[in-house]
């Protein structure tokens, strides 16, 4: 998932209940980051739901990089 940053991977769950994906980071050393998580409601992945994780990315690296 290079399109929302550097590093973050998906974790795709398929339930009855429906699709859910958890959007994360493993790139730096002191933990795994969760950017977001989500119930899939479409085939496409919405852009609100990029564009969060990517702000969370971006936040997260200002943060760590004080």
């Amino acid at each position: 998932m290079n399109t929302v940053g550097q590093g973050v991977r998906e974790i795709r769950i398929r339930e009855e209940e429906g699709a859910f994906r958890v959007i994360y980071v493993v790139r730096f050393e002191d933990a795994i980051h969760v950017l977001h998580c989500f119930q899939k409601q479409t085939q496409k992945t919405r852009k609100a739901d990029l564009d969060l994780a990517a702000k969370r990315y971006r936040d997260l690296v200002k943060e760590l990089n004080r």
